[in-house]
């Protein structure tokens, strides 16, 4: 047998991958003299036996949605974008201007009009990388890695010199009106029996599954996501095909950024309520972690996105309540990011090896 069987690569090969970074990331606890045990403990207490800890986590996994779909219809189409963390930031600059300079009367208007401004900021900023990919032949990785910097810079300049009000000193916006302020899920009826304390967690997170949805619907039941997925699995078939390269490679890209960009919805209209320096917070460049993780399946990148969430409140109550370092957190994304990118064809291969010893294929007759 030379394949794994689907469910196999789907749903086994991440747990295994999985397992083998929970495995590395206990050696690397023992390593600094702290317990595997109790580490494993406090993240459990702080986030899956909390409600106050599911409330952070699902606040980080409606981010990490975002950027993992961004990546992910990029992806299919052979388009590694890893510009979605400037991609995320510009887009909070959309949602601060339509925010600012607009009277919005309640939040539902205003969330419309935001998201549209989020995912056109992200959009725009993922078009200029794009056009050097189809007409330049300019490589799609470094344009959008090179365009992070630029971002964070733009961001700089129009915060300190432009957006920041007189007399305040931190470079961030003034903040939203009350009038726009997002329900948080502790302030939904019904949410608000398990939530009975303030979290960050709010409405976008419904957008968030919406859009995985809206995703795997534009990939696998249009017209435009087949010829975005065969132009992914081979170019030149697609072309004589008569698929138009620069149209697929502009549109993916306009989508990926897009999708990007309305993270910003989650952080700066949900969250903080106003747009702050780094405001992604290195969320664009975990999606990339999801999407590998998720097999860049829409189900799988919401999957996903749960586990780094996971992993970021559980970093954050072990740096809390431990001797274990914050940035261990880190540690364990670079270790999932190892084992499901970079050596997921030592562990296919692996799996594939243990299945073929336990379930050996029938010999054909006259052999």
């Amino acid at each position: 047998m030379n394949t794994l069987p689907r469910w196999a690569d789907v749903a086994l090969v991440p747990l295994v991958s999985l397992l083998l970074a929970a495995i590395i990331s206990a050696l690397v606890i023992l390593g600094i003299g702290q317990s595997p045990s109790e580490a494993i403990s406090v993240m459990l207490d702080g986030t899956i036996f909390s409600a106050s800890g599911w409330g952070y986590m699902l606040y980080y996994t409606t981010s990490f949605i975002f950027t993992g779909l961004a990546v992910t219809i990029a992806f299919h189409a052979s388009l590694f974008n890893i510009g979605g963390e400037g991609q995320a930031q510009l887009g909070g600059l959309g949602v601060a201007l339509v925010l600012l300079f607009i009277p919005w009367p309640h939040w539902t208007i205003a969330l419309l009009a935001a998201s549209l401004g989020a995912a056109a900021f992200g959009a725009a900023w993922a078009a200029i990388p794009a056009y050097l990919q189809a007409k330049r032949g300019s490589h799609i990785v470094i344009t959008t890695i090179m365009f992070n910097y630029i971002a964070a810079a733009l961001l700089v300049y129009v915060l300190v010199d432009v957006l920041r009000p007189a007399g305040q000193m931190d470079p961030a916006t003034a903040r939203f009106g009350a009038a726009v302020a997002l329900p948080r899920l502790h302030e939904i009826p019904g949410f608000s029996l398990i939530f009975q304390r303030a979290v960050p967690a709010n409405v976008t997170l419904f957008i968030a599954l919406f859009m995985a949805w809206v995703v795997w619907a534009l990939l696998w039941r249009t017209r435009l996501g087949y010829e975005i997925r065969a132009f992914g699995k081979s170019e030149s078939a697609a072309i004589y095909a008569g698929i138009n390269p620069v149209k697929i490679t502009m549109i993916c890209m306009l989508i990926s950024g897009g999708l990007a960009g309305m993270m910003a919805i989650n952080n700066v209209m949900g969250e903080s309520g106003r747009l702050v320096q780094n405001s992604a917070s290195g969320a664009g460049f975990i999606g990339i972690a999801v999407a590998l993780m998720g097999r860049n399946h829409p189900i799988g990148v919401v999957l996903a996105a749960v586990l780094f969430g996971f992993l970021f409140q559980g970093g954050a109550e072990l740096g809390l309540w431990t001797k274990i370092p914050i940035e261990l957190r880190t540690v364990v994304q670079g270790l999932v990011i190892l084992f499901t990118g970079a050596l997921d064809y030592m562990v296919r291969r692996m799996l594939l090896w243990v299945w073929n010893v336990l379930l050996p294929a029938p010999r054909a007759k006259g052999a």
